[in-house]
């Protein structure tokens, strides 16, 4: 059975999504962004929500932009490589290859979906993520902490919901993020 994970850019308090936008330093580094690469080259499915989606899209097109580095080729080609699903009530159509539209989130289709892949799955976005959360289907938690507190947003984590959670590897970049990676008990 694959693991669904949910991992995120998150501010030094916590939120994946700040109400100004931005979440600080640390994320945009050669060092940090070659990690994440090689973390998460094997997943097979990213669950996206419309407006992750439509952020990630630029993926399906970086390789076309002059000068791009070889790390940022790189994760645009695993990108590229690996099947989405998009959970949406409004998108007409999809701009990407191997992606299709799901209009709601099921969490017994995502259960089968983990039971009968061969790769790990993402769920991005921390409103797809609280519904995945809430349903008892994240595996795996990969943070990357910037050294910004933002004071409000979007957090990681939804409210009203414990986890225990076992620390599996943490990692502290030169650039100041921290890369902390928890599994679900």
């Amino acid at each position: 059975m694959a693991k669904l994970i949910y991992s995120m850019i998150t501010s030094l308090d916590g939120y994946a999504e700040a109400a100004e936008g931005g979440l600080g330093t640390g994320a945009d580094d050669e060092e940090v962004h070659t990690f994440i690469n090689d973390l998460f080259r094997p997943v097979g499915t990213y669950l996206y929500g419309r407006r992750m989606y439509e952020t990630m899209l630029y993926w399906e097109t970086a390789h076309n932009e002059p000068d791009q580095p070889p790390h940022i080729l790189q994760y645009a080609s695993d990108w590229q490589a690996a099947e989405k699903v998009v959970y949406s009530t409004t998108l007409d159509s999809v701009s990407s290859a191997k992606t299709r539209i799901e209009r709601s989130f099921d969490p017994d289709a995502v259960r089968k979906l983990k039971a009968e892949a061969d790769s790990d799955l993402t769920v991005d976005g921390p409103n797809l993520a609280a519904q995945a959360i809430a349903a008892g289907l994240v595996d795996e938690y990969h943070m990357f902490i910037t050294t910004s507190v933002v004071g409000g947003g979007k957090r990681f984590f939804p409210d009203y919901v414990r986890l225990d959670l076992d620390l599996v590897e943490q990692r502290a970049f030169a650039s100041g993020l921290i890369y902390a990676h928890y599994r679900t008990r």
